[in-house]
């Protein structure tokens, strides 16, 4: 196999996201629920003749060198000639974005886990998830999740996942059209760090009573995220009128659940047309997955 393409690298949504204290090298402690959307950018994958790594695609305001994917590739070239004694083939890498960078969606960690998975088949590496998760942690640390690839309780900086059941249900979610940066939301002064623990019995119980998600936990980022970028206010404000609506990650993108596609149909149909807006299903599991498991079926 020289090729793989058409690979999906989902969006997540923070069901809820607790800063629960911070540690010494000034990280932040968390605990979230991390769930997969069918919502995702489009990975193109192909095996070169030399062993460079290259993005055949121009995505603006991310330089090949910064970009997650190449980086998380170059990551694995390196483990995979410490263990194999001798370097992979290069892989060129076609990339469509469909989602907004500084959205709070995980876009670019999924597309480098995306990418760790594509080239762990491609070049028959052999690493585990576990090893790949170890490869991806130290560029993001959303990236492990992505490989863990079905609904997280995470805690640590994000790292420590365990599954658990998330709502079965549609999502409506907004684009509020500002790019809201990570680290201006975590340096905030005024950013709440000692929010009371909860576990993963307390978030299950709570599903298993109500179906959704109203009245369990909030975004500790959402109230600085919108005292500092009015578009974000503003569409909460608006998708709040339909139900509990909420910011994923530092943001921008907001959400809110639906028990069926008509019902986010309906609210779709209102937004605003300044903004742009999308529905949603939630995922079991990475599609990644399947698609990995279906071509070994095909070989």
């Amino acid at each position: 196999m020289t090729s793989l393409h058409n690979c999906p690298a989902p969006a997540k949504l923070n069901l809820f996201l607790h800063v629960v204290g911070r540690r010494s090298d000034g990280y932040h402690l968390l605990q979230s629920v991390f769930q997969l959307i069918d919502r995702a950018d489009r990975l193109h994958f192909d095996l070169r003749e030399d062993e460079r790594i290259v993005r055949t695609t121009d995505v603006p305001g991310v330089p090949e060198e910064q970009d997650l994917i190449v980086r998380a590739l170059k990551r694995l070239a390196s483990e995979y000639a410490r263990r194999h004694g001798h370097n992979p083939p290069g892989i060129s890498v076609a990339v469509e974005k469909v989602l907004p960078m500084g959205g709070g969606l995980g876009g670019g960690s999924s597309d480098a886990a995306t990418a760790l998975m594509a080239a762990n088949c491609l070049w028959q590496a052999g690493f585990t998830s576990d090893e790949l998760m170890a490869v991806g942690l130290p560029l993001g640390a959303d990236i492990p999740f992505f490989l863990f690839g079905q609904t997280a309780f995470a805690q640590g900086v994000g790292e420590a996942l365990a599954p658990v059941a998330g709502p079965d249900c549609w999502y409506v979610v907004i684009e509020p059209g500002v790019a809201v940066p990570t680290p201006a939301i975590f340096g905030a002064p005024d950013l709440t760090r000692d929010t009371k623990g909860v576990t993963i019995s307390d978030f299950s119980r709570h599903l298993e009573n109500r179906r959704d998600l109203s009245g369990f936990g909030k975004n500790d980022l959402q109230a600085v995220a919108i005292r500092m970028f009015a578009p974000v206010a503003e569409a909460l404000e608006w998708l709040g009128r339909y139900g509990d609506a909420r910011m994923t990650g530092s943001g921008a993108c907001v959400f809110c659940a639906f028990s069926s596609e008509s019902e986010a149909d309906q609210v779709l149909a209102d937004v605003p047309g300044a903004w742009s807006a999308w529905k949603a299903k939630a995922l079991d599991s990475h599609p990644m997955k399947s698609l990995l498991q279906n071509q070994r079926v095909v070989e």
